[in-house]
C-alpha cells in the first residue's frame, strides 16, 4: 500500500510540473507571453459585445451577458475535447523513451486548459460586476457547478484520448460535433424558447443543464438546479472511472499500434 501511495505521489508531482512546463512554454511562444491569456478572451468578449450590443440592438435584455456566460462555459468543454482528443495520440514520441501511465496525458491537458479558463472566468466576473450584477449568496454554488463541469469534462476527455489511437481520423469529426453540440446546448438562446414538445430532449443535454446553472448563479442570483447537477456529477465520475480502465486496458497497447 505504502509502495502505491509513493507512486502515486510521485506522478502527481509530475501531472502538476507538466502542467506547469506546458503553460510556460505556451506563454513563450507568442510575444505577449502571459498577457495573451487576458488579451485574447477580453478581445473576444468586446467582439460580442460590440457586434450585439452596440450593432444589432435587438432589444433583447441583458442578451450580452447571457451570451458571454455560455460562451465562457462553452469554450472551456470545447477546448478541453478538441485538444485531448489527441493526447495520448500526441504522445507517441514520449511514450518511446519512457514508460509513463498513459492517462497522465489528458489529465495534463484538462488541467492546462482549466487554469486558462479561470483567467477568462475572471474576466467575466469582472465584467458582469461592471453591467450591474452583483455578488449574491448564490455565489456559494458556482464551485460545485465548476466541479461538476470538470468531472463531465475529462469523463468525455478520457474516452476520446482513449480511442482516437485506434481511429485517428475521429480528431476531425470531434470539431464537426462540437459544432452540432453548440447550437444545441443553450448557449445562445433561452431553454423557455424552445417548444414544448422539444423540452424533455432540450434538458436532457447535461451542458445545457451546467451553462444554465452559470445564469442562474450569476446573473439572477437562484440557487441552481442541484439534484440535475447530482445526477451529471456521479454520471462524470462513472464515466471517469470507465474512462481511466479504457485507457489502462490498451497501456501497452498504444505505442504498438501508433508506429
Amino acid at each position: 500500500m505504502t509502495q502505491k501511495l509513493d507512486t502515486l505521489f510521485r506522478y502527481s508531482e509530475l501531472i502538476i510540473y507538466k502542467t506547469y512546463a506546458d503553460l510556460k512554454a505556451e506563454t513563450e511562444r507568442t510575444y505577449l507571453g502571459f498577457l495573451w491569456w487576458i488579451f485574447e478572451p477580453l478581445l473576444y468578449m468586446s467582439v460580442f459585445y460590440v457586434f450585439f450590443e452596440l450593432l444589432l440592438k435587438q432589444g433583447t435584455p441583458n442578451y450580452v451577458p447571457f451570451l458571454l456566460i455560455g460562451l465562457t462555459a462553452w469554450q472551456w468543454l470545447k477546448s478541453c475535447l478538441s485538444h485531448g482528443a489527441e493526447t495520448i495520440l500526441g504522445a507517441y514520441g514520449l511514450m518511446q523513451q519512457v514508460f509513463l501511465p498513459k492517462v497522465m496525458f489528458p489529465i495534463i491537458l484538462v488541467l492546462t486548459d482549466t487554469v486558462k479558463f479561470f483567467f477568462i472566468l475572471a474576466l467575466l466576473l469582472i465584467f458582469l460586476w461592471g453591467y450591474g450584477y452583483s455578488v449574491g449568496i448564490t455565489y456559494l454554488a458556482l464551485p460545485v457547478v465548476l466541479i461538476v463541469q470538470l468531472l463531465f469534462t475529462m469523463a468525455l476527455v478520457f474516452f476520446l484520448a482513449a480511442i482516437v489511437p485506434f481511429l485517428p481520423d475521429l480528431r476531425f469529426v470531434v470539431e464537426n460535433i462540437l459544432l452540432a453540440l453548440f447550437f444545441m446546448s443553450g448557449v445562445m438562446i433561452r431553454g423557455d424558447i424552445v417548444p414544448e414538445a422539444y423540452q424533455q430532449y432540450y434538458y436532457s443535454n447535461p451542458i445545457v443543464i451546467i451553462i444554465e446553472s452559470y445564469r442562474d448563479i450569476l446573473m439572477y442570483n437562484v440557487w441552481p438546479n442541484g439534484s440535475a447537477l447530482l445526477i451529471i456529477g456521479i454520471i462524470s465520475l462513472i464515466g471517469i472511472w470507465l474512462g481511466t480502465r479504457l485507457i489502462a486496458r490498451f497501456e501497452y497497447i498504444y505505442p504498438k499500434i501508433m508506429v
